[in-house]
């Protein structure tokens, strides 16, 4: 018996439709639902001691001329060095930088067509200081102020080696996140699965005992030795500890 035209296309349209829905059904069987899981973040503070200081001084020169502006200020800054080597700190930690030349400008009077007008030049520049000896912090300032520095940046407290600091701030942030995913866990009646996810979300240092320039120039107006304090460090990490979880029995 002949097949007509008609029971070709039916035929062909049966077999796509059970085609369809068995390919539909075994993709059915095959999506596995994602797993539940709680989110949670941990932030830990740790201070330290600091053992390292840097101090920044600054010269500032006027003069006629660019050349004599900067000659000056370079003999100063010369004269600063000298004595901040003869406190014993070793030369490969003093550090010149920042030397800059400006002109000064005479103003036009008011309502004056005129352009201002250069009167001559300011030439500056900064001494970093970087101490392992904290005790020499004071000197250093002193002996800056002593041989013509007139601008004191600040000293900054850091840490030479941040590792273990940094190690014991990521271990107690960590712990303060497992805890928090434990309380939430509990509240919900489940329990914690596998982790899975961990990320470091943040981490800094603060030197909290930093000083800056106005205690300094308070200082120079006096003949006492500059005091000077270092404070403490504070190190901070934040994490981010992702949990599956999963129904109590």
């Amino acid at each position: 018996m002949k097949t007509t035209y008609s029971q070709r296309v039916l035929s062909l349209s049966l077999l796509f439709a059970a085609f369809s829905a068995s390919a539909f059904a075994q993709s059915s069987i095959n999506v596995v639902p994602p797993t539940p899981v709680i989110t949670v973040t941990g932030t830990a503070r740790v201070e330290a001691v600091p053992d390292q200081a840097i101090v920044r001084i600054g010269i500032v020169r006027p003069g006629g001329t660019a050349k004599e502006a900067q000659d000056d200020a370079n003999r100063i800054g010369q004269a600063i060095l000298k004595a901040i080597g003869g406190l014993g700190v070793p030369a490969n930690t003093i550090q010149t930088s920042r030397l800059t030349i400006s002109p000064t400008y005479a103003q036009p009077r008011p309502g004056s067509s005129e352009a201002p007008r250069i009167t001559g030049y300011m030439a500056s520049n900064s001494v970093t200081v970087t101490l392992d000896t904290l005790a020499l912090i004071g000197p250093v300032v002193d002996a800056g102020l002593d041989n013509g520095a007139n601008q004191l940046e600040g000293v900054q407290f850091r840490l030479k080696d941040d590792a273990t600091v940094r190690e014991k701030a990521l271990r107690s942030a960590v712990a303060e996140a497992r805890w928090k995913a434990g309380a939430m866990a509990e509240a919900l009646s489940v329990t914690l699965g596998p982790v899975q996810e961990l990320s470091e979300s943040g981490s800094s240092v603060t030197p909290l005992g930093e000083r800056n320039e106005a205690v300094f120039a308070m200082a120079a107006r006096s003949s006492t030795p500059t005091p000077v304090s270092p404070g403490q460090i504070e190190v901070s990490a934040s994490v981010v500890l992702k949990y599956a979880i999963v129904s109590k029995n």
